[in-house]
Parts: structure tokens; sequence; C-alpha cells
């Protein structure tokens, strides 16, 4: 055990909300450092499942149901899950009361390895996926997690001072944060999370934080081409370089024809070529470009970097083939749960591909991807609670060929008849997916499941 941790929780009481993954990997850490628990969740046990049986393993007080919030003001920290409201009156009292701690902050806290992290409205698990990837072959040692992969808190007492930890942080995660990393990465804004942050200036300020506590030795890397976060660049502490898809940046890097290149002090430097990368999309070649520049900045060679890019093929449920089946190539793309995600992934194809979409409601305007589906989607499957929304900014754009189901299992079927040889058939629903799965990884093993169940049924056929 960390004996900071031990010297600094040993005998402490401490309230968990939210026991999800990343709350029972910091159960686990507290309870060894002697720290007095309670987990609680709005859940029941029987919503908990195997983690409810995990927690009762752990021997600690459990508070479940509708009351999980009573009685914070007896606890001397109230640990906080990623996805709880924070505007919750219980919370705001923990929080006024300068008591409100979360697994990131602890991790930010404790970490004796320097930490870099990325966020962003879109494209932020594929520009982590990369950059951890580029440190490694640069001979950095790295720990990736955060947002993705398993929780870093149990590994804090392995992290060394020539370590590096990577993090891939949501909104949520970064809301509450009073510390910033020594290396940080913005992929662009745009709306995402209202339902929870309620305003885009709460949404905002909450990805701000990833900046907004660093030092005059850290730096920051910015989309040169969003608006929203080219200005960010007047109000950072530290170093900023941009990424661009469109203009000259220095310091930077940025897509010069087939080109990638970075601009320094040292001058310019040719390190990739467009047509090298395997991941699919323009905006793949901005998360690409993002990575470069914090993995070059934080120590990684140009070499180590190209090689990442000729090799890297992505991640699960971001524009991943899944199969071919009968001359229809099939694409997870779970985690567009946003409508400018989807409009990322239509923008991939050259063909007018058929578009599954749908799901819950994050209260986000649909309008934008009405006009991307009317003009470049040739069939469009609706699902799910957003399905009347996407509907209507659909039609208001001009329409499309529309079809509406009540779910993943009528939907596969159904584009497997609307397809013909050399049409693609996208996941991409621009929406949440809890009013059917517990999460986009879910959906995306849902879908998964149907396709495979369609490439049987095509070869016992053959």
């Amino acid at each position: 055990m960390y004996r900071r941790l031990s010297e600094e929780w040993s005998g402490k009481r401490v309230a968990v909300i939210g026991l999800g993954i990343s709350n029972i990997a910091l159960i686990k850490v507290l309870k060894e450092a002697g720290a007095q628990l309670s987990g609680r969740d709005r859940k029941s046990s029987s919503e908990l499942g195997d983690r409810f049986q995990e927690l009762q393993s752990l021997g600690i007080d459990l508070v479940l149901g509708s009351d999980y919030l009573n009685g914070l003001e007896d606890y001397d920290a109230v640990a906080v899950s990623p996805g709880v409201p924070k505007d919750l009156p219980e919370l705001q009292a923990v929080r006024e009361r300068g008591c409100l701690v979360s697994e990131i902050g602890l991790l930010f806290h404790y970490s004796r390895a320097p930490v870099f992290a990325v966020t962003g409205s879109s494209g932020k698990t594929t520009t982590t996926s990369l950059a951890g990837e580029m440190f490694k072959a640069g001979g950095m040692s790295t720990y990736v997690g955060g947002n993705i992969g398993e929780p870093l808190i149990g590994e804090l007492d392995r992290f060394r001072p020539e370590d590096h930890v990577l993090l891939e942080l949501s909104s949520f995660q970064l809301e509450d944060l009073r510390k910033s990393p020594h290396g940080a990465v913005i992929t662009n804004i745009a709306e995402n999370h209202l339902d929870v942050h309620h305003t885009m200036e709460n949404y905002v300020s909450a990805k701000q934080n990833i900046y907004r506590y660093q030092k005059d030795s850290d730096f920051l890397v910015l989309n040169y081409d969003d608006p929203v976060t080219r200005a960010m660049a007047d109000e950072a502490p530290g170093r900023v370089f941009f990424f661009s898809l469109k203009e000259r940046v220095k310091p930077g890097a940025y897509l010069s024809g087939d080109d990638l290149v970075l601009s320094d002090g040292a001058g310019e430097q040719f390190f990739a070529r467009r047509t090298e990368l395997l991941l699919p999309g323009e905006h793949n070649v901005a998360n690409f470009l993002a990575a470069a520049l914090l993995s070059h900045v934080a120590g990684a060679g140009l070499e180590a970097i190209r090689q990442v890019g000729r090799t890297f093929t992505g991640v699960p449920h971001r524009l991943e083939l899944v199969a071919e089946v009968d001359g229809v190539k099939y694409y997870n793309d779970s985690i567009a749960t946003t409508p400018d995600r989807t409009i990322a992934a239509l923008r991939s194809f050259a063909k007018p591909p058929i578009l599954i979409a749908g799901g819950s409601d994050k209260q986000l305007s649909f309008d934008k991807l009405g006009c991307a589906v009317h003009s470049g989607v040739r069939h469009l499957i609706l699902l799910g609670a957003t399905a009347p929304k996407i509907r209507r900014a659909v039609l208001d754009a001009g329409g499309v060929s529309l079809h509406e189901v009540e779910d993943l299992e009528a939907a596969v079927p159904l584009a497997k008849e609307l397809a013909e040889p050399g049409d693609v058939v996208l996941l991409s629903p621009a929406s949440a997916s809890f009013d059917q799965y517990a999460n986009f990884m879910a959906r995306g093993e849902h879908f998964r499941a149907l396709v495979a169940k369609l490439q049987s049924e095509s070869a016992g056929g053959d």
C-alpha cells in the first residue's frame, strides 16, 4: 500500500456514491488504507447484480435505494462516481463543505508519475489510444486509463517518477477536478451531456479544468479548426500547441495535401502521410495529429509516431468493421452518442451508407444531423427514444428513405434486406444507449452478435 494513502486516510469515514467499476476500485484502495467506508447507490441489490456480491465480500456498509444520499454530513469525505449529477442538494452541501472527492481527483493527487490527459466532445478515446501506443512505441513506460480501460487508482503504488500516466477524461470526471495534467489535449467542443450539465457554459467550463490549473511549465494541445477550442489559447497558463486540417499552424501539427507536418522551433518536419493511416475518415486524421503532437511534446520520437499511424486500426465500437456479409460491410460505431459523432462517421464513407440510429435522449439538437442524413444516407433505420426527434429533423431537411423499428433485433435484419452488394450498414446512433442498454459497449456488442448471426445464416445457406 502506498504509504501516503494510509497516513492520510486511515480511520477516516468515507461515503462512496455510485457503485460502478471505478468506485469499486476506489473502495478497495481506501479500505486497504484503513478508511471506514459506506457504499451507496440508488440501485437495489438485485439491480447491482454481481457487484453487490463483490461489495458484500469487502465487508463495507451498504446504503441502497432512495435513501442513498442520507446522512452525508457525518462523513469526512464523499467520493462521487462521474455519472452521478453533482447538482443534487445533498451533494451541493458536501461540495460547500469541501469534502467532495473522486477516483480521478485522488489519482491526480497521489500520482508520482506525470499525468497527461485528453478530453473533447468526440475523438477522445481514439486520440488517447493512439497516444498510448505512441508513448509505448517511443520507449516511454505508460499507464493508460481514466474513462477507458481498468481504473488506475489500484496501480498507484506501482507508479514511478519516470513513468507516464495517460488518461481519457470526460466532462463528468473533470467538473470537480482542481488539478490539471502536465500535458493536455482538447480535441473539439460540441453540444453534449446537456441533460446533466444543463447549459453549454457549464459543459465547457468542466472541460476547461483540463488546463485551468496548469503551470507555465505544462502544455496544452488545441484544435485550431474549432473556434471554441482555439479561443482557449488566450487563457491557457502553459505552452500552447495547435493541430489543424486546414491551416499551417506553428507551433503544432497540420495536414498539407497528403503530408502530416510538425512545425516547431526547429522548423517544419514531415512525419507521416495521410494515405498511410489505417484509420478511416477525416476526423481520424485530426485525432492522429492531436495524438502525435501530445506524444512528441511528451518525448516520443517521430519514427515511433509514424509507425503507430501505419499499424493502428482503431478501438472497439468506433467505426469498427465487424464483418462483410454477402458483399455488405457492417460497421459498429456505437460510441457515437452525439449527432456530431454520427456526422463525422457519415463523412468517412465514399458511398452513402444505410444508417441505424437512435437511443436515449441527451437533450441535444438533431438539426445538423438531419441535413447530413438527407444528403448522405441511402436508408435510415430509427429506434429508441430519440427516433421521433431524428425523424423530424430529417423530414425538415428534405427527407430520406426512412424506417422505424423497436430495437436492434429488428434493425439489423431490415438493414440486410435493404442492402445491396457494395453497401455499408452503419450503426452510429447519435444518441446515448441508456433506454435499452447499460452503456454503448453493450449496444455495440449486441450489434456484433446480430451481425455474427447474419454471417452464420449466410454461411449455412451456401
